[in-house]
């Protein structure tokens, strides 16, 4: 009768522990408590795998113009830095729904007067969060900075992926 019920016992405490590493597996991403394009923050457990990825930068949406024409306004660069971002993802396996986190670097849009076109970063932004394709969102940072590495350089977004396997 002893050996049975140490059988139960142990039996008992490795489902429970099944089960809680299974639940504790899971990216958690909290919400703000109104709506809003990002979370309040993301809880990634210890067994995730994490990629963290170098700063991108847009590619040139006409190759032939010179000057900010080359990379085009907010909305555009966002829009190529978030699509340079799948690619590096896409060739690691990883998919946009696996960002937890987004660092954005935004310079003052010289037709905006000294100010950074945040409501044009967000029209790229949707595009790829919080959308059909990928409803998930991501914990974000987005700041004015003086200058990025090229003087046409409107964004900049450093991004992390997590994944559990």
């Amino acid at each position: 009768m002893p050996r049975f019920l140490l059988t139960a016992v142990l039996a008992a405490t490795t489902a429970g522990l099944t089960a809680g590493a299974a639940h504790a597996q899971a990216i958690e991403r909290h919400a703000k408590p109104t709506p809003s394009l990002i979370l309040d923050a993301v809880t990634v457990p210890a067994k995730a795998e994490m990629l963290y990825l170098s700063g991108q930068v847009a590619a040139p949406a006409d190759p032939t113009a010179s000057g900010s024409a080359r990379f085009g306004d907010t909305k555009t660069q966002t829009i190529s830095v978030l699509n340079r971002i799948k690619a590096v993802l896409a060739a690691r396996g990883y998919e946009m729904a696996d960002i937890v986190r987004l660092t954005v670097y935004l310079v003052a849009d010289p037709k905006r007067g000294g100010q950074m076109d945040f409501d044009g970063m967000n029209e790229g932004f949707r595009q790829f969060f919080g959308s059909a394709d990928n409803p998930n969102s991501v914990a974000r940072s987005t700041v004015q900075v003086a200058a990025l590495a090229a003087p046409d350089y409107l964004v900049e977004i450093e991004a992390t992926a997590a994944r559990v396997r």
